[in-house]
Formats: C-alpha cells, structure tokens, sequence
C-alpha cells in the first residue's frame, strides 16, 4: 500500500524547524503545489480584517451604503 509520502530534504527541514511531529498542509496553487506548517486556524473576521481600509466609523458606513 502506497503511502504518498514526500521527502523533504534534510537542510529545509533544519531552516523550517520541521521535525517528525511537524504538521505540514500542501495547498494548490496556480504555479504548483505549496507546502506550509500547519498551524491553528485563524477565524475568518482576523484573516480579512483591515482589507478594506475604511478610515471612517463602521455606522457611518453602513449608513451610507444602504443610502440612510
């Protein structure tokens, strides 16, 4: 039985701190595959917090995109 294991040599897992017990996740992207230390989720709110960069306050702007 196939495994599908990798071997990541020996001088990047020394950079990377990745050890036996290192959780790692493989993400496609559009130029290959991208290997990443898993590490606790982020809630959504965090990951997209600030994106927009509004400088004004949040009922300032609700209130004008819905035109109030």
């Amino acid at each position: 039985m196939e495994k599908g294991q990798i071997t990541i040599p020996k001088k990047f897992r020394e950079l990377y701190g990745i050890t036996k017990n290192t959780e790692l996740e493989i993400l496609p992207k559009e130029e290959g595959l991208l290997i990443v230390k898993k590490t606790a989720r982020v809630s959504p709110f965090r990951e997209v917090f600030g994106l927009l960069k509004k400088h004004e306050r949040t009922d300032m702007y609700i209130d004008k995109i819905r035109g109030s």
